[in-house]
């Protein structure tokens, strides 16, 4: 069973910090992990894409938050972190982590998380 648990979400002053984590917990029968991401979706407002960790180590971050957010491998294994700086009302939305994996059987998918709340007030 793959299993991603979200934390770090919270609200938060505008131009304050949050850092979101995201861990996946993965079965032995994977070949790899290919990518994790970060989405959000704001209320009546399609999901986009924040920022997304691949294997490798590349990254990629929306142009909308470039220069605020930067992702990055966790301490452990399959876990990436974002760090929100300088936030804004127009973050304020729910993130959710995926992963995407090849498993043993050469299946490829892309499993969610719960997500999480950020809010940015002031």
């Amino acid at each position: 069973q793959v299993q991603l648990v979200e934390s770090g979400g919270g609200e938060v002053q505008i131009g304050g910090s949050l850092t979101l984590s995201c861990e996946a917990s993965l079965p032995g029968d994977i070949l790899s992990n290919n990518a994790m991401s970060w989405y959000r979706q704001a209320l009546g407002e399609q999901p986009e894409l924040v920022a997304s960790w691949y294997r490798g180590g590349t990254t990629h971050v929306s142009d909308s938050v470039k220069g605020r957010f930067f992702i990055a491998r966790g301490n452990h294994e399959n876990t990436v972190v974002l760090q929100m700086d300088n936030l804004k009302f127009e973050d304020t939305a729910k993130y959710s982590c995926n992963v995407d994996i090849t498993h043993a059987s050469y299946l490829r998918k892309v499993y969610w998380g719960q997500g999480v709340q950020v809010t940015v007030s002031s």
